[in-house]
């Protein structure tokens, strides 16, 4: 083969000693592989079928039929009597997967919130739920599921919200969804249709909430805390129908909310006409006492109960719900139909067998036990290597608050040399518009994804280079 056609007889020859059977598709794949690359390049005439063919050793019809399907889906085009050209349409594909996932590279010791220790994920039961349910699942289960998720699943999840947050658990009124995120969103995306256009959040609070809320129209307005909880008079003052709130173990503060603050929130609700969306992102993992119940249980008809497995087994199984009140029960299950149709049967009803045979429960008694065991190796570890250091809100959840006294700082210089070690930490500073002017250096330290030999190590690396300051 002569110029033009030299680059497509290299570039396709690899093709043509395929099997038999597989001959014609190699041939059309890496052809259009060549188009798409710029290895052939718009404008590049292609060789007659007769010549290609005689050059690869193929049968004429493998050739003309690839240019034929080519020229169908617009690689090519044709002039009659005048050959075959690559046309201009295609456009080099993007190559490899980049990992857009939450990352630290170069970094010894996370401290920063929010994960669970993954190596707890119980692999095992899992893939025993699994396999029960392959076995039994009827064809029926696996086409479009109720938006609002398998019945099994929302009987199952109800009776566990009864029975460990003390939540009026109906499972009607029960959507699964793709965790807190979705749940928020999906309740943001029917309160902007309902006209409100601004909810509270807790300051501090997760950042998070406000970036879900935005993704739906709805502006963010900061509402403060104290010790107690959302403090009313700014509450009443802000003008908002709707808040997201934390009561039973509050992020990042790590306080549980005073009794009669949650009957305050309530009243207000009740008489702005408005809406709570609880957020119990870890209100099983209480290690004193049991868990303060959800606020949902006082008022079903006034607060939205969100929760997810995200903590308790895994972020990335996204399988989380929401209790929704029956005057937006319609509009939200509308909303989730029109997202994405339910989310995955296969998955949902391996949830339900989890749940329902014991393995959720023993589950969280083994995540107890461990997250336990790391708080308690923080809080040696900061009075061994930070002596002063105090740790506020209960003894709860997968954080601490840890007000370091200011003789380590200033806060810029304790992050900066911390960084320089190695051990990325997140100052309370982050999570609200609150700034202490006392000195102290107020830290969120998640402990629970992290063995308590790496805890008292992130540590004694934070403490050694203040030291070498």
């Amino acid at each position: 083969m002569r110029g033009e056609g030299q680059a497509a007889w290299e570039l396709l020859l690899p093709a043509a000693g395929a099997p038999a059977r597989r001959r014609g598709r190699a041939l059309q794949e890496a052809l259009r592989g060549a188009v798409r690359s710029g290895r052939l390049p718009a404008g590049t005439r292609l060789p007659s079928t007769r010549e290609l063919a005689a050059d690869l050793g193929v049968s004429r019809g493998l050739v003309t039929e690839a240019y034929e399907q080519l020229t169908a889906e617009g690689y090519l085009r044709s002039d009659r009597g005048a050959g075959t050209w690559v046309g201009g349409a295609a456009r080099a594909a993007v190559r490899g997967a980049r990992d857009l996932s939450a990352g630290a590279p170069g970094v010894r010791v996370d401290f920063r919130p929010g994960t669970p220790d993954l190596s707890l994920f119980p692999r095992s039961a899992w893939a025993a739920a699994q396999r029960s349910v392959l076995a039994a699942l009827p064809h029926a289960a696996l086409g479009y599921p109720d938006p609002r998720g398998l019945p099994g699943l929302r009987e199952a999840l109800a009776a566990l919200l009864t029975r460990r947050r003390g939540a009026a658990a109906d499972p009607e009124r029960l959507v699964v969804c793709s965790g807190v995120a979705q749940a928020s969103t999906l309740l943001g995306f029917v309160l902007h249709a309902r006209g409100l256009r601004r909810i509270g959040i807790e300051d501090p609070g997760s950042p998070e909430h406000g970036r879900l809320f935005a993704s739906t129209g709805m502006e963010t307005v900061w509402l403060p805390l104290d010790e107690e909880g959302l403090r009313p008079g700014p509450l009443a003052d802000s003008g908002v129908r709707a808040v997201v709130v934390t009561p039973s173990h509050q992020f990042p503060s790590g306080i549980s909310w005073s009794a009669e603050r949650r009957a305050s929130l309530l009243d207000w609700a009740r008489a702005v006409d408005g809406y709570v969306l609880e957020d119990d992102y870890d209100g099983d993992f209480r290690y004193d006492r049991a868990p303060v119940g959800a606020l949902q249980g006082l008022d079903p008809e006034r607060v939205a109960y969100a929760g997810s497995v995200s903590k308790s087994l895994a972020p990335g199984l996204r399988l989380g719900w929401i209790l929704v009140p029956e005057a937006l029960l319609d509009e939200v299950v509308e909303r989730k139909r029109t997202m994405d149709l339910g989310n995955p049967a296969l998955d949902q009803a391996v949830l339900a067998e989890f749940v329902t045979r014991g393995g959720y429960d023993r589950q969280l008694r083994r995540c107890q036990r461990a997250y336990r065991e790391r708080r308690d190796a923080l809080l040696a570890a900061l009075a061994e290597h930070l002596p002063g250091t105090r740790v506020s809100g209960i003894a709860a959840g997968l954080h601490v608050i840890a007000r370091v006294p200011g003789r380590f700082g200033p806060p810029e210089r304790f992050l900066a040399r911390a960084a320089e070690a190695g051990v990325a930490l997140r100052p309370l500073e982050e999570y609200g518009t609150a700034r202490p002017a006392d000195g102290d250096i107020r830290l969120v330290i998640g402990y629970a994804h992290l063995a308590p030999s790496v805890i008292a190590t992130g540590i004694r690396l934070v403490s050694e280079a203040l030291g070498s300051g």
